[in-house]
């Protein structure tokens, strides 16, 4: 849209009206065909089963980094059964290391976010999950409830979840329902439905926000380590408050799509303002 003073309806304040800072927006045109058919592959399964496991994305390398930087950094066992008894959980992963911001925006992740949601949709949560042996299975959820809107409807959130370590049916892989993002109201607790997602270390399940599925059990000896990420629309409130958790420092080094997914940026005609100006407007020059 051309930039104008002139507003003489509601609709035209349902376009972008920032004259510097406009939405971000990927350079579709450096992606490759293969890419793009990749992307919408992904999609159609996504569509289908409400989820999609796509298969080897990260090295050994970056795997044995994500391990060094997140592991030491992991605290105690959860609060209760949902955060997991004998899980470790690490918040705040984004002020900590920056070893996960490539996963955050990643094109095969980017795109499909491009489908679901509107432009600038916000990063929700991130954080490091390690499940230990004996951890129970985790109850059954979708991770977009909090949002008190009836179901069936559209997702208002989508996840993923990276296999840092290999993912099996004996090491708590997390569990899903399929076609389970078009249900109802009805609550499930009954795991008779749910299939376990195998899956090799370095890949990834991306799902829907009104998927249900849950951790698994760990039978096994060894701890389960994963990396997730949470998104969710543009004018929604996403559960992490980056603006309280991320420093000046932190936000002169995350790239600046990730700069933009938490909340440095604007969802028409003016959601997310600071004094009437861009919230960018308020970062160093460095990021101007």
């Amino acid at each position: 849209m051309t930039k104008t003073n002139n507003i003489e309806s509601i609709v035209d304040l349902q376009h972008d009206l920032a004259n510097k800072y406009k939405a971000f927006l990927s350079d579709k045109s450096s992606v490759s065909d293969d890419l793009k058919t990749q992307i919408a592959d992904d999609f159609d399964a996504l569509q289908k089963n409400g989820y999609v496991i796509i298969t080897n994305l990260l090295s050994k390398l970056e795997l044995d980094a994500i391990r060094s930087a997140t592991v030491p950094l992991l605290g105690g066992a959860g609060r209760n059964n949902f955060e997991g008894l004998k899980t470790q959980r690490l918040y705040s992963v984004l002020e900590k290391t920056r070893v996960i911001d490539s996963l955050a925006i990643h094109p095969r992740i980017t795109g499909l976010l491009d489908k679901l949601f509107q432009p600038n949709f916000l990063l929700s949560q991130a954080q490091m999950i390690n499940i230990l042996p004996g951890e129970a299975a985790q109850p059954l959820h979708y991770d977009d409830g909090f949002y008190p809107v009836p179901r069936p409807r559209k997702p208002f959130g989508a996840a993923t979840i990276w296999s840092i370590d290999e993912f099996t049916e004996e090491n708590g892989a997390t569990v899903f329902i399929p076609e389970s993002h078009m249900l109802g109201q009805e609550i499930i607790t009954d795991r008779s439905r749910t299939i376990p997602l195998v899956m090799p270390a370095g890949s990834v399940v991306f799902f829907l926000g009104t998927t249900w599925h849950g951790g698994g059990a760990n039978h096994s000896q060894h701890s389960r380590l994963a990396a997730t990420c949470q998104y969710c629309e543009p004018w929604l409130r996403p559960q992490e408050n980056f603006f309280l958790e991320l420093s000046q420092e932190t936000l002169q080094k995350i790239p600046e799509q990730l700069l933009s997914m938490v909340g440095y940026s604007i969802h028409p005609p003016f959601m997310g303002m600071v004094n009437g100006m861009h919230p960018k407007r308020t970062l160093p020059d460095i990021k101007r």
